[in-house]
């Protein structure tokens, strides 16, 4: 009897979390990537403590993810005349047991993959192949229809199929030919990274300004001899006219495109057009996501990641769930075999609650408290406690974070999603 065989379509953060998930119990599998090479592209990402606890225990050390970041300690929310919202600690500062991480997501992307050709070799990942299509065999396995680089196309066969393979996923387009068009509600986002001196805690994330204007500030590496770190920035507005001004995805910008709306935005503690003219290249970019599905799961094929949940990035949690995706999976190998039951007892555990965590950040994610802020004093207070009580702020965080997965007590008394050393059996 042949040993199982995953097959992994895309090989971005989810889809090599995956693979280093199945390596480490013992599953043999391929990533199909359709990139020709691999480079460390992005800006900034989060990765949340419940998604690092797993990292650890996949083996990447606190080390590993200094090279490519650095722990967050804070995140705060600031009114757009610079009044303080709401901030608390995060990561251990906050009680956790695993830190949060801000780092730049091309390095931990190539860190990930370099993880994975190191202990499973070369032929892990093969890049210059996109999967376009996915054929259910008479005797349960799978075949994928793979599009090389050079013009060519071949089917590979295999156990199961995870479509890690984005949110224009061909996977899902497969699985759900009905699906409707991506979502987008008028918010453009302009990303960039400037080398400054960090603000507050030194690694504190900021969200700053209105619930349809804002910044999102932080590091995303260390500080060098004189102080300075790269910083993350996002620009963001809502527009009222979505389809006239819907663009593509990750297009270069000029900062001179968008810095009038951020104009005045100068306080004792920032200058944030001096951010925005400091950075070397800027890319504009849609907040778009993806209605929910009924399932991710199609027999011996499922979805993962931005394949299955593409959300907001208000909570900063997307890639952070993609890791949790690809250890639930593997935890369910492990108590179904390399299996159908396997997807399904995946599918049954995550798909509902996730898919509730995509419309929560539709609706602003956390940042919903900017909102609350201006339908009761249209942004501008000298106290906040007099419009949003401490209580009720912290109320409205605690059932974000415990919707997303890491509610502090919970997480930290949860059980290891794979115990140690544990393979598949046979």
């Amino acid at each position: 009897m042949s040993q199982p065989h995953v097959l992994i379509a895309g090989g971005g953060i989810g889809g090599l979390a995956l693979a280093l998930t199945l390596d480490q119990i013992g599953v043999r599998s391929t990533v199909f990537e359709s990139v020709r090479d691999l480079k460390p592209l992005g800006v900034g990402i989060n990765i949340q403590p419940n998604a690092i606890r797993e990292l650890f225990d996949l083996g990447i050390t606190a080390d590993d993810l200094d090279a490519v970041g650095l722990p967050a300690r804070e995140w705060a929310l600031v009114g757009q005349q610079g009044q303080e919202i709401y901030a608390e600690p995060r990561g251990t500062d906050a009680g956790y047991n695993w830190p949060q991480y801000a780092a730049h997501r091309g390095k931990l992307h190539m860190m990930l993959h370099d993880k994975l050709i190191e202990r499973a070799g070369p032929a892990a990942v093969q890049l210059g192949a996109k999967v376009t299509g996915y054929t259910k065999n008479g005797g349960g396995s799978v075949s994928a229809v793979v599009s090389r680089a050079d013009g060519s196309e071949s089917t590979e066969t295999g156990t199961l199929l995870v479509g890690a393979d984005g949110i224009h996923s061909a996977i899902r387009a497969q699985m759900h030919p009905d699906q409707p068009p991506i979502h987008w509600g008028g918010a453009l986002m302009w990303r960039g990274t400037t080398r400054a001196k960090p603000i507050r805690t030194g690694s504190s994330f900021i969200g700053l300004g209105t619930h349809r204007q804002r910044m999102v500030i932080y590091p995303i590496s260390q500080p060098d001899a004189d102080g300075f770190a790269d910083i993350n920035w996002i620009a963001e507005v809502t527009f009222d006219e979505t389809e006239e001004r819907k663009s593509g995805w990750y297009k270069p910008a000029k900062v001179s495109d968008f810095i009038h709306h951020f104009e005045g935005w100068t306080y004792d503690w920032l200058d944030v057009p001096a951010l925005l003219n400091g950075a070397e290249v800027a890319y504009e970019n849609p907040m778009i996501d993806r209605d929910p599905v009924p399932t991710w799961v199609d027999g011996p094929v499922a979805l993962m990641g931005d394949a299955a949940h593409a959300m907001y990035p208000t909570g900063s949690n997307g890639a952070s769930q993609a890791i949790i995706d690809a250890r639930t999976i593997g935890a369910m190998m492990l108590d179904h075999g390399v299996t159908v039951e396997a997807l399904k007892a995946y599918d049954d555990a995550l798909c509902a609650p996730v898919s509730e965590l995509v419309l929560r950040n539709r609706g602003a994610g956390p940042f919903g408290l900017l909102s609350m802020v201006n339908d009761i004093c249209g942004g501008t207070f000298d106290n906040i406690d007099d419009v949003i009580p401490a209580a009720e702020r912290d109320a409205f965080m605690a059932r974000y974070k415990a919707a997303a997965g890491f509610a502090i007590e919970k997480l930290n008394a949860a059980s290891p999603t794979i115990a140690p050393g544990s393979k598949i059996s046979g």
